[in-house]
């Protein structure tokens, strides 16, 4: 499992103009799943992203996490971070999982964020959003879980 989580000081995911999830100050996770992921490697991810130290503390360090700042997540699921781009020009996407268990999987990390934190927020499986963000620093982590 990929993500690249970004340090925000707002975040908003819209569908068809509408907005679904939104954030303050908090993490942008997108998250890219493979055909090898699981529910354990998932809540490994969560546990990992909610506990990542992107965030300052008093001494100007990145040694607070996301819960330490009291800020939000929000999840959006992006099959692209999968994608073998080693060779040509076209992306393929054969390492990322299919969309019928990517999205029963994706529905499950939802549930274990949520349960592991009251400050979720998340994108639609499979819609065309539009994601909305202001990077903060900018900071941003490509994260691996297996």
């Amino acid at each position: 499992m990929k993500a690249v989580i970004q340090r925000v000081s707002h975040a908003s995911v819209q569908v068809k103009g509408e907005t679904i999830g939104a954030i303050e100050q908090g993490i942008l996770a997108y998250i890219g799943l493979g055909h090898d992921d699981d529910i354990k490697i998932a809540r490994r991810m969560i546990d990992k992203i909610l506990t990542y130290r992107l965030f300052e503390n008093e001494a100007g360090k990145l040694d607070k996490n996301v819960q330490e700042v009291d800020g939000g997540l929000l999840l959006v699921s992006q099959f692209t971070l999968q994608a073998k781009t080693d060779k040509g020009r076209r992306p393929d996407f054969g390492p990322a999982m299919t969309p019928e268990a990517a999205q029963a999987l994706f529905a499950e990390l939802s549930a274990y964020a949520s349960a592991s934190y009251p400050k979720v927020a998340f994108g639609q499986f499979g819609a065309n959003m539009q994601v909305l963000a202001n990077n903060d620093g900018p900071i941003n982590f490509i994260l691996e879980v297996n």
